[in-house]
């Protein structure tokens, strides 16, 4: 089967680890016999820039026609006073609305060779391995109205609104337990039930899902801000935690700090499966566009390289080459490769371009 796959670059250090990634690629379509045919695009600020638009439509056209989505990185303080529409962020969240990707997955593992790595103990983050499945198009970032209006007494007053229904809570739920069955079959739910009424709903939609269709599947329920103090204390307690758009960036974002690095942990948004059976998705470092590095050949490549892993995992069902490339990446750590983010002391510091190329030469030896 030959795959269409868009790349997005983007901003910032997006087009350094873009390029790395696609090495990546062709390693596999040379080794691999991965068919795929490729289009590049523009999305974020540069975007804006060419176009006036931080996504035009001739871009979503061609991603709605892709297998899968590769995304770089989009932002930095150049467009930073733009237009709230215009901004280069609004981009990212068109792709992510218009293709319907309302799950995102972030793993925070912690590879063994950087649990010294962590700001916490070696012992609390020793072989983390938490996924977080985060609702994306609902909730608090797309709920309306959404607006700053003048008051009266010459005061302004800002509107967000959280907003859920049953089918958006259901949907994502069903993802988080169809993946736990894949791992230690074992959910934490997290929300604000406690304060929110929107988390009365989420509360109440999970737990009937568990009943009627995941029995098998272990359910705990977590208040969002004990769950944040909880993946400090002992972050081990959780395998996969679902939850709303808002509380999903913050706690994901934590988890991700456990690691080590926030520039080694990729993610995955999917949409719902076609009558094909073809599941649209869009792929990413969680990193974002760093532009105090941006240009210098320092960026850690490694999270959009592993990235790509979950694309070959979940669009392609390419489970062995996943596998492999992540194997790849382990294997390289264990030898002593450092990016600077993650450099400790007697390790081999690489740039950008040297971290790809010790992975290309692991992904040889696997492969022998």
């Amino acid at each position: 089967m030959s795959y269409k796959i868009l790349l997005l670059p983007g901003d910032g250090i997006g087009p350094e680890v873009m390029v790395e990634t696609r090495r990546v690629l062709d390693w596999f379509a040379k080794n691999r016999k991965l068919d795929f045919t490729i289009e590049e695009d523009l999305v974020g600020g540069i975007s804006y820039e060419t176009h006036g638009e931080p996504a035009t439509d001739a871009m979503m056209a061609k991603a709605k026609a892709a297998d899968a989505v590769l995304f770089g990185a989009v932002g930095g303080p150049q467009w930073d006073k733009l237009p709230f529409e215009k901004r280069a962020e609004r981009g990212l969240l068109r792709l992510r609305k218009d293709l319907g990707l309302f799950a995102n997955l972030r793993p925070a593992l912690c590879f063994e060779a950087l649990k010294d790595a962590s700001s916490l103990k070696p012992e609390i983050v020793a072989g983390l391995d938490i996924l977080i499945v985060r609702e994306l198009t609902g909730g608090v970032y797309f709920g309306e109205p959404k607006e700053i209006t003048d008051l009266p007494n010459d005061e302004k007053r800002a509107v967000d609104t959280q907003l859920y229904t049953t089918h958006e809570i259901e949907r994502i739920a069903r993802v988080a337990f169809e993946l736990a069955r894949l791992r230690s079959k074992r959910v934490s739910s997290a929300e604000k039930s406690n304060v929110m009424v929107t988390g009365v709903l989420w509360r109440e939609v999970v737990t009937r899902v568990h009943r009627h269709e995941f029995s098998d599947v272990e359910l705990s329920h977590v208040l969002a801000d004990n769950c944040a103090m909880q993946l400090v204390r002992n972050p081990k307690q959780y395998d996969v935690v679902v939850t709303d758009n808002l509380f999903g960036d913050i706690l994901s974002d934590e988890a991700a700090q456990l690691t080590g690095s926030i520039g080694m942990l990729p993610s995955a948004s999917l949409g719902a499966k076609n009558a094909a059976g073809n599941q649209p998705g869009l792929y990413e470092p969680v990193h974002g566009s760093a532009p105090d590095i941006a240009g210098k050949g320092l960026a850690n490549p490694i999270a959009c390289i592993l990235s790509l892993a979950m694309c070959l995992r979940y669009s392609f069902g390419r489970v062995e080459d996943a596998n492999l490339l992540e194997r790849a990446v382990d294997q390289v750590l264990s030898d002593g490769w450092r990016t600077g983010d993650i450099m400790q002391p007697g390790m081999k510091k690489a740039g950008t371009h040297e971290m790809a190329d010790a992975i290309l030469k692991a992904l040889d030896k696997l492969a022998a």
